[in-house]
């Protein structure tokens, strides 16, 4: 099987078993599976979010599913409970089609990791 067909799907398998979940089966985008992934990461999931902390969700998200691919490392958990990483490697510049793409291998191993998948 081509790497293509595996990823694709693999990221269906993920994004159908997350909006059963989490969204009564209304398919959840890209955002959203990045946002339950950084509130999976804080481990503060019974709190409400304001905006301002709902990006910095996404941002934790980002930054642990990028840890693989060695562009960022957790640096320290302050003494709320929020993770901050440090760029270890400048993301290369990807078009829209190629970030996409990079994001959701990066879910898909993340959730094979946590054995979600």
């Amino acid at each position: 099987m081509s790497r293509d067909i595996e990823l694709k799907e693999r990221w269906e398998l993920v994004v159908s078993k997350l909006s059963i979940q989490f969204a009564d089966g209304d398919q959840l985008d890209l955002d959203a599976i990045i946002y339950l992934i950084g509130i999976q990461e804080l481990g503060q999931l019974d709190r409400k979010f304001k905006k301002d902390h709902k990006l910095d969700l996404m941002h934790i998200a980002i930054c642990k599913l990028l840890v693989p691919y060695g562009y960022y490392e957790l640096d320290f958990v302050d003494e709320d409970g929020w993770p901050h990483y440090h760029i270890k490697e400048e993301l290369p510049t990807l078009k829209a089609g190629e970030q996409s793409v990079l994001m959701k291998e990066a879910i898909v191993n993340y959730f094979l990791e946590t054995e979600y998948i």
